[in-house]
């Protein structure tokens, strides 16, 4: 039920920004979310990616949180990997928005 109401809100959203909907049938270009933010710390990005997510790659948006990367209950194991490799505590950072996370960890390296 949660999936087909997160689809119905997609679907009015995507009314209320389109003057038109698609004909059935014909290719509608893919959106990308926007990634300013996570830009703005690429190669932190990168790393972050490898070290805590343990991927060798992912496309991450401003938008993207830890959630999105694992199936466990809570995000406390990676808040735990980031507090220990990166030395920065974000467990305030309640939504696990990774790119809240890197201005975080950035700010840390900046002192």
């Amino acid at each position: 039920m949660e999936a087909l109401e997160e689809l119905r809100r997609n679907f009015e959203r995507f009314k209320a920004t389109n003057s038109e909907l698609p004909r059935p049938g014909t290719k509608v270009p893919i959106g990308f979310a926007i990634r300013n933010r996570v830009d703005q710390h690429s190669e932190l990005a990168n790393d972050f990616i490898q070290r805590i997510l343990e991927l060798k790659w992912a496309w991450i948006s401003d938008e993207s949180t830890l959630g999105d990367f694992h199936a466990e209950e809570t995000n406390d194991r990676l808040l735990e990997k980031v507090r220990r490799d990166y030395g920065v505590d974000v467990s305030d950072i309640s939504s696990g928005n990774l790119a809240d996370i890197f201005d975080r960890i950035a700010k840390k390296r900046a002192r």
